[in-house]
């Protein structure tokens, strides 16, 4: 059922919230690669982040900011809608990476609301390394009314369907993967690790991290058109439609969606059994 009666603060829009550090490790590169059954040898070696490794050092500072807008009594009503990664250089061991996170606006729908954050990640120079919009949706929670701005779209072109994808790829949601990903990401929500609480969260049960599913969205579109070349890629952008169980077949499709200025950009959406878990995909890839 849903709810108006929930509030959300207007006044913490555009507010950043205060910077959190992180130093990177050969080890954590590796174990996030091995959480997401990544293939690539320099990820797997801890040589250089996987790109939704970004989610590793800025994962406090988007906890940190979510609940200034949304009060604590929705969040079992959480999801993650999408996530669009802006990405200026890979992360490598040693970088001591700080993100600062603000909420940008949220918007009431009659199936629930939805709230947009921006995440900054820096070196220790001062550089931006990779920009991040993260859009939570709050399940059967409408708050009937839309305040600043939501994430820019990354629309998938429907005309696409009529040409030849340049890639399919399957791949499988391993039995414990969300076991391997929680401590492997540091993300520890419950629906994602106890079968009774993501039952109470009226799922159907544990269901797969939606970053999780992304990382496997984007070495499918790593090995598939940039030749695993991690600093090629400049944009990894996703809607997550449906939940993903462990367990699970998803099917990646690539078309390549047009070139500019060295730049060559692919649509894609993943499947299970023909529904689709993942859509609007769009990766952005240095020609």
């Amino acid at each position: 059922m849903t709810s108006t009666s929930v509030r959300f603060e207007s006044g913490a829009v555009g507010t950043w919230g205060e910077p959190d550090t992180f130093e990177v490790t050969r080890e954590r590169i590796a174990a996030y690669a091995a959480a997401t059954n990544d293939p690539i040898a320099a990820h797997l070696a801890g040589d250089i982040g996987s790109p939704i490794f970004a989610i590793v050092p800025s994962f406090m500072s988007i906890m940190q900011v979510a609940f200034t807008v949304a009060p604590p009594e929705v969040a079992m009503r959480v999801v993650h809608g999408e996530q669009d990664f802006r990405f200026h250089r890979p992360i490598r061991p040693g970088d001591v990476i700080s993100t600062r996170a603000k909420p940008i606006g949220f918007a009431g729908a009659s199936n629930g609301t939805s709230a947009a954050f921006l995440l900054e990640c820096r070196d220790a120079d001062g550089e931006v390394v990779n920009e991040q919009y993260m859009t939570a949706f709050f399940r059967g929670v409408d708050v009937g009314e839309t305040v600043g701005v939501l994430a820019p779209s990354h629309k998938f072109d429907e005309a696409l369907r009529a040409t030849d994808p340049v890639a399919v790829v399957t791949q499988h949601v391993d039995d414990d993967q969300t076991f391997r990903y929680a401590p492997a990401s540091g993300d520890p929500m419950p629906i994602h690790t106890d079968e009774d609480a993501a039952r109470g969260a009226g799922l159907p049960g544990i269901i797969a991290h939606g970053l999780c599913t992304q990382a496997f969205t984007s070495w499918a579109v790593l090995t598939s058109v940039a030749d695993g070349d991690t600093a090629r890629l400049k944009r990894h952008a996703v809607r997550f439609a449906k939940p993903v169980l462990p367990g699970q077949d998803i099917t990646t499709t690539i078309w390549r969606a047009g070139s500019a200025d060295g730049i060559t950009s692919y649509a894609f959406e993943t499947t299970v059994d023909g529904t689709v878990v993942v859509k609007d995909g769009l990766a952005e890839i240095t020609d």
